[in-house]
């Protein structure tokens, strides 16, 4: 099983180090980086299923890294770190869309608990986005259930004939393939 890719970004190194080593001793892939810039290379260049980010650093800040992570892949995780914080910024930082926020000094088991359900989370929409791209085909009477601007699965069944042609615009014509073309010749007396 792949081991979650974390960025955990801070300008503190002895917070990169204490944070770091408690998610990899949890079986998480950790890369660190001591600045925003370093961070944004990073997530150009990489693949990582979740940046943990402090908030208040030089040049460039928390909320530039999530606005760039976000804007990469709106499905990485983020979630942000600060010694000073207030509702303002956690607000703010919720709004552009950071998954989660954290105030600094934080337990390592709290940080464990929040990583982990950032990352349980991102594997159910990925399962959803999987089943989402699946289509629903009767078994028995061939129907397809067409879901276009309905919650998942609660679409209405309706025949493959419409189906194709709602969506492709093609019209159908009804024939037979060599193979039942063979079998139906041979049935007839």
């Amino acid at each position: 099983m792949r081991k979650n890719e974390i960025l955990l970004v801070d300008d503190d190194p002895l917070v990169l180090e204490s944070i770091g080593i408690v998610l990899e001793n949890r079986g998480y892939s950790v890369s660190t980086v001591e600045n925003g810039e370093k961070a944004l290379e990073k997530i150009a260049k990489e693949h990582f299923d979740l940046v943990l980010s402090d908030l208040v650093m030089d040049k460039v800040d928390g909320i530039t890294v999530l606005k760039y992570a976000k804007g990469k892949n709106p499905d990485l995780k983020v979630i942000l770190l600060t010694a000073y914080g207030s509702m303002t910024s956690t607000i703010d930082a919720l709004r552009l869309g950071a998954d989660d926020f954290l105030l600094k000094p934080c337990e390592p088991e709290e940080i464990f608990f929040r990583v982990k359900r950032c990352l349980e989370q991102l594997e159910l929409e990925r399962k959803i986005q999987l089943y989402e791209n699946i289509l629903p085909v009767c078994c028995v009477c061939k129907k397809v259930r067409d879901d276009t601007g309905k919650e998942h699965g609660k679409g209405s069944w309706v025949s493959i004939d419409k189906y194709i042609h709602d969506k492709a615009q093609v019209d159908i014509s009804h024939t037979y393939c060599p193979v039942c073309a063979k079998k139906a010749w041979a049935e007839v007396p």
